[in-house]
């Protein structure tokens, strides 16, 4: 069997098919947008069972690790996240049993922390100063000092990307089941983006594949690091993942356009998801508006809206009123 198999589950943890079975084969929803008249494909990844689409990334790794007997009864698995792979990975280990130590920025919301800390994870916050490169030059060190620690590396582990190119780019694909012109996703790690890519380039050549960035970072155009409140993308460095990603072009979209977007899949078709899944679709209506309404056009929905309770996305100051 394949090490990227979505249904290789270690024999010696049979509790861990309760969960793991439940990541990926997500739907993919078409949705209309009466005002731009046009129709975007979203695939709902924040129907897996820890809320994004950072499940499928923690599933393989921890699975094909285990597998490769990379993974001890005694091992610790110690990754640096800004708050969805960190989520996953402590699901993960639960159920799999394994100790996990996430790292995360201070200023991740508070709803990721409990998050992490409720499924049993110890979590370390670290001030980051805008240079995320700080949590992982940590987990470098902790496990230099330790060999119990095992690291996933997210933003260099090729199997990030070979998982969304034999997984998720596969379901997209087979759901679709027509040629695609165009996909969009953000990118934090670069897997989704790098693996999705490949697998609809490899079916449709002709398939044009955007990376959508915070126009406050756009890295991608070279401009410089800064803030911006598009959380779990670009984090402030261009992945080593996305150095053979077979991306046509970057599109740039505003912190306040992705909130207004994500507020409005919240309102307009009851969507409960994250910023970064507004982002996605803002990006894709712009390429809809370039290519025409008859273009198929795939994005993701990342992940769920509870995870940001204390953000600006949820500041509703004048929208409530009293009866």
């Amino acid at each position: 069997m394949p090490s990227w198999s979505h249904t290789a589950v270690h024999p010696r943890k049979p509790r861990a098919d309760a969960v793991l079975s439940l990541i990926g084969n997500t739907p993919l929803v078409p949705l209309y947008f009466e005002a731009e008249d046009a129709t975007i494909l979203a695939k709902c990844e924040f129907l897996n069972p820890s809320g994004s689409v950072k499940d499928r990334l923690a599933k393989h790794v921890i699975v094909d690790a285990e597998q490769r007997g990379l993974l001890k009864p005694d091992s610790i698995i110690l990754e640096c996240s800004s708050g969805n792979t960190g989520i996953a990975l402590s699901m993960i280990g639960a159920t799999m049993g394994y100790r996990v130590t996430i790292l995360m920025s201070a200023s991740a919301s508070e709803e990721r922390r409990k998050l992490i800390r409720q499924l049993g994870a110890d979590l370390i916050l670290f001030d980051s100063s805008g240079r995320y490169q700080t949590g992982i030059e940590m987990s470098r060190e902790m496990a230099a000092k330790d060999l119990r620690y095992f690291l996933p590396r997210q933003f260099e582990n090729p199997r990030n990307v070979e998982d969304h190119e034999h997984g998720t780019g596969l379901e997209i694909l087979r759901q679709v089941g027509k040629p695609i012109d165009a996909f969009i996703h953000g990118f934090g790690t670069g897997g989704t983006l790098a693996g999705c890519g490949k697998a609809i380039k490899r079916r449709w050549p002709e398939a044009k594949i955007y990376a959508m960035e915070p126009a406050e970072q756009a890295l991608l155009a070279g401009e410089c690091p800064c803030c911006h409140f598009i959380e779990g993308v670009a984090d402030g460095f261009i992945p080593p993942l996305l150095r053979d990603a077979p991306i046509d072009g970057h599109i740039e979209v505003k912190s306040i356009e992705a909130m207004t977007m994500t507020r409005r899949l919240h309102r307009e078709f009851g969507l409960l998801v994250g910023t970064s899944s507004g982002a996605n679709i803002v990006a894709a209506l712009q390429t809809a508006a370039k290519l025409g309404p008859k273009a198929t056009i795939v994005t993701l929905l990342c992940d769920r809206a509870e995870r940001y309770f204390s953000t600006a996305l949820f500041d509703l100051t004048g929208s409530e009123h009293r009866a």
